[in-house]
């Protein structure tokens, strides 16, 4: 599994920061010229790592189900849960159309931003967004969103990097980790029920403190 790599100092906190349309066109720019680059932007993953059974063990059954990946990118988690649940309408929301070209058949897409996601209140029994939240910014704002847009008694899951370690990757000015506590607090103002572990990409491996997964209930 990678991780990708950057030019330019990311924000550990970096939380006031504000999206503006110049540096929203500048993030879209920036993923769709990544598109082109499958080493470090794959389409697929590998169905085993731990970021998978985190997602598919907190939403449980998952058919007839509506699901939204937001920060999709290429749809490389999607295309996993829709091999799982053949019966899940699922959603993929990304940035750069260049990215959602990618997107295989099977798996409806939309062009837009996590701060300002284009669905009706209530309309997901389910949403995660994997290694994307870190580049959406306003980052209150774009928790608000994810869990506007899920139905009451629905699940969302959050995984990121640790602040703690910022640093031991170059990422663009823009990009933010995150506290544990911070996201906790944040989806604590819509979510009844959050928590949140360490975690590594696989099962039987120790986690290091680098990733994070947040589970919330509505």
């Amino acid at each position: 599994m990678f991780l990708r790599r950057w030019m330019g100092r990311g924000s550990r906190g970096g939380g006031s920061r504000q999206l503006t349309p110049e540096l929203e066109e500048r993030i879209r720019r920036s993923f769709d010229a990544a598109s082109q680059d499958e080493e470090h932007f794959p389409s697929t993953i590998d169905p085993r790592i731990y970021h998978v059974k985190v997602i598919l063990d907190h939403f449980g059954n998952l058919a007839g189900k509506r699901v939204l990946d937001a920060g999709c990118g290429k749809g490389r988690f999607a295309r996993v849960l829709l091999d799982r649940h053949p019966t899940a309408e699922i959603w993929g929301l990304d940035i750069s159309e260049e990215m959602l070209k990618h997107v295989p058949a099977g798996i409806h897409t939309r062009a837009g931003s996590m701060t300002a996601l284009p669905f009706e209140d209530a309309s997901f029994d389910a949403a995660y967004a994997t290694e994307s939240l870190e580049h959406a910014v306003e980052i209150g704002r774009a928790v608000a969103e994810l869990c506007r847009v899920v139905k009451p008694g629905g699940r969302i899951v959050i995984i990121d990097k640790n602040a703690e370690h910022f640093g031991r990757l170059q990422t663009p000015e823009w990009e933010k980790w995150f506290d544990r506590k911070e996201l906790e607090r944040l989806l604590a103002r819509d979510c009844r029920e959050v928590s949140s572990r360490f975690i590594s990409y696989w099962e039987d491996v120790e986690p290091d403190g680098m990733f994070l997964a947040w589970l919330a209930v509505k």
